[in-house]
């Protein structure tokens, strides 16, 4: 799993947590660590499958983790660390952000 890479997931049907988010201006680099040892911690949780990260210039990012199923993403929603990075996302690091969680039934590519 790396920023900027697509993740390898299995055959559906599997789960994905969608969070869109817009920065605040601030410490940039102290986020960047936050993201990734976040992203560092949700690979120990069982049934994680990946994750695919971008952000733009403009600070509008959009961050797809892949998981085996619902109780996967909920462990991941109440790792403590997790819980205090959210926190911090509210109290300053996003102007807005969305979550979306949905279940995978197809999923194909190319070219």
């Amino acid at each position: 799993m790396s920023a900027g890479r697509f993740a390898t997931t299995p055959e559906p049907p599997y789960w994905v947590a969608v969070f869109t988010s817009q920065r605040a201006d601030g410490d940039d680099a102290a986020y960047a660590e936050a993201a990734a040892r976040m992203a560092a911690l949700a690979e120990g949780i069982p049934g994680f499958l990946g994750l695919e990260s971008a952000r733009g210039a403009d600070g509008l990012g959009i961050t797809v983790s892949y998981w085996a199923d619902e109780a996967a993403i909920a462990a991941w929603r109440n790792l403590p660390a997790h819980v205090e990075a959210q926190a911090q996302g509210k109290a300053g690091w996003y102007t807005r952000y969305e979550m979306r969680i949905a279940r995978v039934e197809r999923a194909y590519g190319g070219p």
